[in-house]
């Protein structure tokens, strides 16, 4: 048994914690799968030998997928925040994430097939609506609160106009 980080995230799934711990791995740089711990016995949603536990990183963060069956559900109250760098990133990203059996959602925030939340937020929208300029600033948010997947582009026109 590796020793644990001192916190960990731990994510409830329903039975696909480790399929869900291999897309990330795959997806997002800086991120892998560790151990993975079958149950030594039967327990309320699962039998002996299913997965009970997986180990992974998502972008360094340790994480900890508990197959803990279907009583409770992922709510945007958690999501991970992706600070992408240009447009071909943030396309990337949430591409990956929509584009196995995810849902798009407003403002640049997306789920993945799992239910969980992820925000994939370009540097340059950060830098938009904390513009020194109040009215620039304002200008870049409200483009935003009409997006799905953020546009770089047209963030940054609104910022100047």
């Amino acid at each position: 048994m590796t020793t644990p980080a001192k916190n960990t995230i731990c994510l409830w799934f329903d039975r696909d914690a480790e399929e869900a711990a291999r897309f990330y791995a795959a997806t997002f740089p800086d991120s892998s799968v560790g151990a993975v711990y079958r149950a030594p016995g039967d327990f309320p949603s699962g039998k002996k030998g299913d997965v009970l536990t997986v180990e992974f990183t998502v972008m360094g963060i340790p994480c900890l997928g508990l197959n803990g069956g279907p009583a409770f559900k992922h709510s945007e109250a958690f999501s991970f925040q992706v600070a992408t760098t240009d447009q071909a990133e943030t396309d990337k990203y949430w591409n990956a994430i929509v584009g196995n059996d995810g849902q798009e959602s407003e403002c640049g925030w997306c789920k993945d097939k799992w239910g969980l939340s992820w925000q994939i937020t370009p540097l340059a929208l950060t830098e938009a609506i904390t513009d020194s300029d109040p009215a620039a600033a304002k200008r870049a948010f409200d483009a935003m609160m009409t997006m799905r997947k953020i546009d770089i582009a047209t963030i940054e026109a609104a910022r100047r106009s």
